[in-house]
């Protein structure tokens, strides 16, 4: 783990100084204000005094929830968790690599591939995080998963193409990858080819079926014009400058704002060991709140895991938490589902599913037992005073540098945390 830079040390000892001959211990207004740097104030927040180390902000997490014991059997139960290659799916990294997991007392197994959602709908993960319509497949075929929490409320998803489409017409014809029948099975596809005002036929272009970071791959080496994806690959392609974005995904929609991934769990697991389900759903809102508050130290796990430059895991993160909104949380809104699902019927998309009963599906009382904080005062509290919604991306990157101890000339294209096996 990285140490604390020279210059951060040596100013934070000179606050420290401050700090200690101040009358009361709390205000040291009245010293010198060149003693303090800008850089210093920015990373002063109301959760932390200064930069720590990770296993620091752990501890500190950790310590504000008085725990039971957890029984033999769950300490040695090993809880199979998976997540794939989003970024609504990245709490699940930084609960591997930050000691998260093992701070709440429990073992945990965390995969993170492509296909995280099949083996979730097969019934072979007992926790994950994948697209909310997985479970309402997997349900249909008898496999008793439900939605535990909420993950990710929506946005965030990208029709990205190459720099030399102008407008959306030049895409008729092209390489797109927008998957299998898109018009019945890809909402997105749905809304954006109305709003862009091109085919919704897919047979109009020549199409694809590819996970996101083989898009990207595919688009970077030219052969595809365009695709369909969540972060990070719409903001590496901008980084690569290979393509750019040309509509975003807007789930607050006139109708009603709807909805995306979720916190999935198996309920043969949950409940068979009910203390380590509420002990995993605290876990979740922990890591989201790590995500918030130490968005440098996340943008580096996030690098290790997805194998993406810390600029690129910096602008997700921006983009989740400030630009569009406070979409990655834990309270899960039944109305957005409710909406999702009508939008669904409207355009015709997962006719199979999207007139199931939600309430057959949605099971909060371990979320309810777990001792969460409320996410929106957490917001309110700790965040807005640090990360304000409309904050621009350099300001972001700026806090974040300062809060977690880090000078700017010294951050690496690609971490160098070590991604756990």
């Amino acid at each position: 783990m990285k140490e604390l830079r020279k210059w951060l040390c040596l100013s934070l000892a000179v606050m420290m100084v401050f700090a200690m001959t101040a009358c009361g211990g709390g205000d040291s207004g009245s010293g010198d204000s060149s003693a303090s740097s800008d850089v210093n104030e920015l990373a002063v927040t109301p959760y932390s005094d200064g930069p720590q180390e990770i296993n620091e902000i752990v501890e500190k997490m950790v310590s504000e929830y008085d725990l039971a014991d957890l029984s033999d059997d769950d300490k040695n139960y090993e809880i199979n968790l998976g997540y794939y290659n989003c970024d609504h799916m990245a709490a699940a990294a930084i609960g591997d690599y930050t000691g998260i997991y093992e701070a709440l007392g429990m073992k945990v197994k965390v995969t993170g591939n492509g296909n995280v959602p099949e083996a979730m709908a097969a019934g072979q993960m007992d926790m994950g995080y994948v697209g909310w319509t997985t479970t309402l497949s997997a349900v249909q075929n008898n496999v008793p998963l439900f939605y535990a929490c909420e993950n990710h409320t929506g946005g965030s998803e990208y029709l990205v193409v190459t720099k030399d489409i102008k407008e959306p017409s030049d895409l008729i014809g092209k390489k797109i990858s927008i998957g299998t029948d898109p018009e019945t099975t890809n909402m997105n596809w749905a809304e954006w080819a109305r709003k862009l005002d091109i085919p919704l036929d897919a047979s109009k272009y020549e199409t694809f079926d590819m996970k996101d970071a083989d898009e990207f791959l595919a688009m970077q080496s030219g052969e595809l014009d365009g695709y369909i994806c969540c972060d990070p690959w719409a903001s590496m392609a901008e980084y690569a400058d290979v393509g750019k974005i040309m509509i975003r995904q807007d789930t607050d929609r006139p109708d009603g704002h709807g909805t995306c991934c979720k916190v999935i769990m198996n309920r043969n697991f949950a409940d068979a060991h009910p203390a380590l389900a509420e002990r995993m759903l605290l876990a979740h809102t922990l890591c989201v709140q790590f995500m918030y508050e130490h968005p440098y130290y996340a943008a580096e796990v996030f690098s290790a895991y997805y194998n993406v430059p810390i600029e690129v895991a910096l602008k997700t993160y921006w983009r989740k938490f400030c630009e569009e909104g406070r979409t990655i949380r834990w309270d899960l809104n039944r109305e957005y589902m409710d909406n999702q699902l009508k939008e669904m019927q409207k355009l015709g998309v997962r006719d199979d599913i999207n007139t199931l009963n939600l309430d057959d599906f949605i099971d909060l009382s371990f979320f309810e037992n777990c001792g969460a904080k409320d996410f929106n005062e957490f917001i309110a509290t700790n965040i807005e005073p640090v990360f304000p919604e409309d904050i621009s991306f350099e300001e972001y990157k700026e806090k974040a540098y300062a809060i977690d101890g880090v000078n700017p000339e010294d951050v690496p294209e690609y971490s160098e945390f070590e991604k756990k096996e």
